[in-house]
């Protein structure tokens, strides 16, 4: 018999993409699929290039546990696609170099390998995020703090309307701390930076 995955917290449809979709992360049939998407050379920025099964399980068992951080899987037309962390910054050690505010949300996104790459793909992966993230009431700007190196992702949260605020040093890394705001996301979709 097979297990029933959880439902989707939330569903989109991207014009010309498909139906993206995000449901909590299921710790018994996603880590086979997240170990092996971190520990491919395009993942370095995660951080666990280098762990097992095992390892993979266990960080993901420590965030189920926990009532501040927690994982979606993302889907495509029902397939595994992307993954997305929402995290309370004041619980985090990105929480001990800037000022939290109410309405802060921590995020981090890591996509897939794509099975068959997609234009726009990426673009409305991150937009299903911020829809996802903004949709609650109580999100009034989102946190993220890529490594520095990580020039990639710099760029698209920039096309969602984050804006850099200082690089900072965490436990893992240096990173950039960049702030969006409702607004700021507004105005890059309306202004069509997104996708």
């Amino acid at each position: 018999m097979t297990r029933a995955l959880p439902e989707p917290t939330y569903r989109w449809f991207a014009p010309g993409i498909g139906t993206l979709g995000l449901r909590p992360f299921d710790l018994t049939t996603d880590v086979t699929t997240l170990y092996g998407w971190v520990t491919q050379p395009y993942a370095r920025y995660w951080g666990l290039l280098t762990a097992t099964v095992a390892d993979v399980h266990a960080e993901y068992l420590r965030i189920e546990r926990s009532t501040h951080h927690h994982a979606f899987l993302g889907e495509h037309n029902g397939r595994p696609a992307f993954l997305m962390e929402r995290y309370d910054p004041a619980y985090d050690a990105v929480g001990q170099v800037y000022d939290v505010a109410p309405g802060d949300v921590g995020m981090h996104v890591l996509a897939g390998p794509p099975v068959t790459p997609i234009a726009g793909f990426t673009g409305a992966v991150f937009e299903t995020i911020m829809n996802s993230l903004f949709g609650d009431p109580l999100t009034d700007r989102i946190v993220v703090e890529p490594d520095v190196r990580n020039l990639k992702i710099q760029a698209l949260n920039e096309r969602m309307g984050f804006r850099k605020h200082s690089i900072v040093d965490l436990p893992d890394k240096q990173a950039w701390l960049s702030f969006c705001t409702r607004d700021q996301y507004a105005d890059a979709t309306r202004m069509g930076e997104v996708g």
